[in-house]
């Protein structure tokens, strides 16, 4: 069963997606990222995405008090990620409580740096994000393309211990996300990494699609846009029932 990452996205502390209520229902969604992961636990999440999308734009994370209010609120493992590229930084936000940190641009100029973390703190806690485009990866959030193949960077990557990658598939205009399904399959058999796929899930029937690479190793998925419009069949009956409620809060952890 794939296993599933409502993504929260933080920009100045705050939401950069909402959920899309039914009219009338506005109030119960708050731009609070803490507020919002309240919700997706209280809608039965097991583990959640956090993104500081302004420490992915500087280099190093800009929202750590909302981070760590996130891990506070919630009964779930947080993996997150945006800016991350110093030991110190990394190793402080894992003792917020973080379950994992997912390291990009770190991990493509500092390999020596994933080899310490995956040494001194264990697999299980790091995750390498790899951007793919026209068959090569991309860091600087995207900015800068790498002449290493995906599986080729992850191949590397998994020589210093990685177990997990994150992949991402850009687009042809160059920014949004698309769902390659062979690009992902492609590199949980060819790089034997566990594989979790992020971007371009359009609805219930990509994630079907997804389910069928489970047995190659891609074991869960990132979901942030198709989940706030509310793109899935059970999301019907939340957003009916939120209707009724004027508060959102600790009781919808469990």
């Amino acid at each position: 069963m794939l296993l599933i990452f409502p993504s929260i996205e933080i920009r100045r502390g705050e939401c950069v997606q909402l959920v899309h209520g039914n009219p009338g229902s506005e109030h119960n969604y708050s731009v609070d990222p803490v507020k919002m992961a309240v919700l997706w636990r209280g809608e039965n999440a097991k583990t959640l995405h956090v993104v500081d999308v302004d420490g992915v734009e500087t280099g190093t994370l800009r929202n750590r008090d909302t981070i760590r209010r996130i891990v506070e609120a919630v009964d779930i493992p947080v993996q997150v990620g945006g800016g991350l590229r110093d030991y110190e930084e990394i190793k402080s936000v894992l003792e917020l409580g973080v379950y994992r940190v997912v390291l990009g641009t770190a991990a493509v100029n500092n390999p020596a740096l994933v080899e310490r973390l995956v040494r001194e703190l264990g697999a299980r806690r790091i995750a390498i994000a790899i951007e793919g485009r026209n068959g090569r990866i991309r860091s600087e959030g995207g900015k800068k393309e790498i002449d290493l193949s995906p599986v080729a960077f992850a191949r590397k990557m998994k020589k210093l211990g990685v177990m997990r990658v994150v992949y991402s598939d850009i687009a042809e205009d160059g920014k949004s996300k698309q769902l390659n399904i062979e690009a992902l399959r492609n590199l949980a058999l060819k790089a034997s990494v566990r594989v979790t796929a992020q971007g371009g899930i359009q609805g219930y029937r990509d994630l079907l699609l997804l389910q069928d690479l489970e047995k190659f190793g891609v074991d869960s998925v990132i979901v942030g846009r198709a989940l706030y419009e509310n793109r899935f069949p059970c999301q019907r009956l939340w957003r009916l029932n939120e209707e009724e409620l004027t508060d959102l809060g600790p009781t919808r952890r469990i």
